[in-house]
């Protein structure tokens, strides 16, 4: 049996999915024609019903008659049903205001967008931060510790500002710092951090380099500096899913929490967002996530002119609102991107 629906088989598989997102129970037939005003008999729904079950939109709970959607039901519900309205006039207004507070460093910034992810859509709300590497450098400092310790300071034009401590291969003095973090401004300013990298390379094979001590230091120093780190990630909201029927099982929660913990699944998942020019959404086990095979992620991606930073979303139940969590991910991801364009 193909997949390709009747009108009235698409009518009411969205008539079931819509009772299954508000109330967490399975739905019968005789819910599906009381509620949505469909001039059909429960006998007709109920065959429809069943013809739905065999493509594999719906599955029967043991301990009900009635059926709840699958995730094959959400994707087709999501791609070929769902109508997604504007946000609100109100949503909009209420993001903009938890962005007016002046003064905040660009990390403030993200961990504020990850909370009113969560108020607005009262399920998780999640923001991977930029990685240096998706940056346009701006500026480098090399600051003196003690013994051969040199705390570095990278600051990318989006104003990301990433702080590492290394150990230089020799002692250093505070001059010798200055030069080389001068001679490196001078190299390096308005490159991607890719192309930085291959500068780098570049200038280290020069011969002018190879017979300068300092410069060969500074280069091998920025190269140290911009090895790849793992990405921060902000999520905020994790109680909101104790609040969802279908997540009380406490074993079922220790799992989702521990999926929380181990912060690089999320990050590896929301990374195959990153060149999305539009919001994705992954639906129960579309995630590749075991432990998050009854949730469903919207995600967008935000960015700092034409550089794409990061990765923005929101986790929930797959029976989650999707008409009203779709526009609230998509026009923070845009409010982001624009704040950030200011930095």
């Amino acid at each position: 049996m193909n997949d390709n629906l009747s009108e009235r088989s698409r009518q009411i598989l969205e008539a079931v999915i819509d009772d299954y997102i508000r109330t967490a129970e399975p739905v019968g037939s005789r819910t599906v024609t009381r509620r949505h005003g469909l001039a059909l008999s429960p006998a007709t729904v109920r065959n429809v019903m069943s013809d739905l079950e065999e493509m594999g939109f719906l599955s029967s709970p043991h301990t009900s008659a009635g059926r709840v959607p699958t995730d094959k039901a959400f994707r087709f519900y999501v791609d070929s049903l769902l109508h997604v309205p504007a946000i609100t006039e109100n949503q909009q207004e209420e993001i903009r205001r938890q962005y007016q507070v002046p003064g905040r460093d660009v990390g403030e910034i993200l961990k504020e967008t990850s909370k009113i992810l969560s108020s607005i859509s009262n399920y998780i709300g999640i923001v991977v931060a930029p990685r240096f590497a998706a940056n346009v450098f701006r500026q480098i400092e090399f600051v003196k510790l003690f013994g051969r310790r040199i705390l570095v300071i990278l600051v990318s034009e989006s104003g990301i500002v990433q702080n590492r401590v290394i150990e230089a291969e020799e002692d250093l003095s505070t001059e010798d710092l200055v030069r080389m973090t001068n001679y490196l401004n001078e190299l390096l300013h308005g490159l991607t951090i890719a192309e930085v990298k291959a500068r780098i390379v570049r200038e280290m094979q020069d011969e002018k380099v190879r017979y300068d001590k300092l410069l060969s230091r500074a280069l091998k120093l920025s190269e140290v500096t911009l090895e790849e780190s793992a990405a921060d990630v902000f999520i905020e909201g994790q109680v909101n899913i104790l609040e969802q029927p279908e997540f009380a099982d406490v074993e079922r929660m220790k799992e989702i929490f521990h999926t929380f913990e181990e912060k690089s699944q999320l990050i590896n998942l929301l990374d195959c967002c990153m060149k999305a020019d539009r919001v994705n959404i992954f639906i129960g086990a579309e995630n590749f996530l075991s432990r998050m095979n009854q949730m469903s992620v919207i995600t967008a991606s935000y960015a700092s002119g034409p550089n794409t930073l990061g990765v923005l979303g929101v986790i929930g139940p797959t029976r989650m609102g999707y008409d009203r969590v779709i526009p609230i991910v998509d026009y923070t991801a845009r409010m982001l991107s624009e704040l950030l364009g200011r930095e």
